[in-house]
């Protein structure tokens, strides 16, 4: 058994340790406030573009861009959003699973893949587990800007035009609740269509001036506004998960200080006795 010196050096580490992650749950709360005010201010917006293009997706356009044509799959696209930090519990790990399960079944098909990795954990990841990255962003999740996305993402929608690739994914965690991050994989381009009661039959927008002209920019804003969109409720993911872990981490902290203070008087108590017994042997000796 450890002696009272040692209980009392590791009771002390640990209860540093607790301030730590008492001081960052902290952090990661006020952080999530604020992404979740941005996250909640942009969402109407990502909401009712994807709205708009599923309608367009489902009409008889007088002008169809390349991006909303329905080919044969031979390559597919990965944009994968993770964070570039840790300590957020298995908020990655679960992404990177339904991803890599993905892929696998994509694999299993005969189909390619290529990848676009936002976030500093899903290069760390592919960079051990393989695949073929062409394009990726790190540290994008502390303030997210569109600037900083656009690269990438026209890398990836080059290689679609280009037929490289036939399809475009976007996998990042869809933001629930503090408790619930759910990790999603949704086809991005081409835009899937919306299926309504509502749109039995064919029809199309009036379009002014230029149909070709409004589509194309129309379609540049909806990849943009997805992709950012989906960085923007990543950090806001990443943050309640970090409290989450931190809380956790510090309740267990506390938990094993008060294991090790019951050891720690167990040992004293222990000493007491001993030394009572040896005097009182020794008095009666005597």
């Amino acid at each position: 058994m450890a002696n009272a010196k040692e209980l009392r050096k590791q009771i002390g580490s640990i209860k540093n340790t607790q301030k730590i992650t008492s001081a960052m749950e902290m952090v990661a709360a006020s952080k999530m406030r604020k992404v979740q005010e941005q996250m909640a201010r942009g969402r109407p917006y990502s909401d009712r573009i994807r709205d708009v293009i599923g309608h367009v997706a489902n009409a008889s356009p007088e002008y169809r861009h390349q991006f909303m044509v329905q080919r044969e799959v031979k390559r597919v696209g990965y944009i994968v959003v993770t964070t570039d930090k840790g300590l957020c519990g298995g908020l990655n790990v679960n992404l990177l699973k339904a991803v890599v399960n993905d892929i696998k079944h994509k694999v299993g098909d005969g189909i390619e893949y290529d990848l676009c990795l936002l976030g500093n954990k899903g290069t760390q990841f592919f960079r051990s587990y393989g695949g073929n990255v062409v394009a990726a962003s790190n540290h994008v999740s502390e303030r997210p800007q569109i600037s900083d996305l656009i690269g990438s993402i026209k890398v990836m929608l080059d290689a679609f035009e280009e037929g490289r690739v036939d399809k475009i994914y976007l996998a990042n965690n869809i933001f629930v609740n503090t408790m619930t991050q759910t990790p999603t994989i949704r086809q991005l381009v081409p835009p899937d269509a919306i299926e309504d009661d509502s749109m039995s039959h064919r029809w199309d927008y009036i379009y002014e001036p230029d149909a070709r002209e409004l589509i194309e920019g129309l379609l540049t804003r909806f990849i943009e506004a997805q992709v950012y969109q989906a960085v923007v409720e990543n950090v806001a993911c990443e943050q309640a998960a970090k409290m989450i872990a931190m809380k956790n981490a510090t309740d267990n902290a506390g938990d094993l200080i008060d294991e090790l203070q019951l050891i720690m008087n167990n040992a004293r108590q222990a000493a007491i006795t001993q030394e009572l017994s040896e005097i009182v042997g020794g008095a009666a000796a005597v």
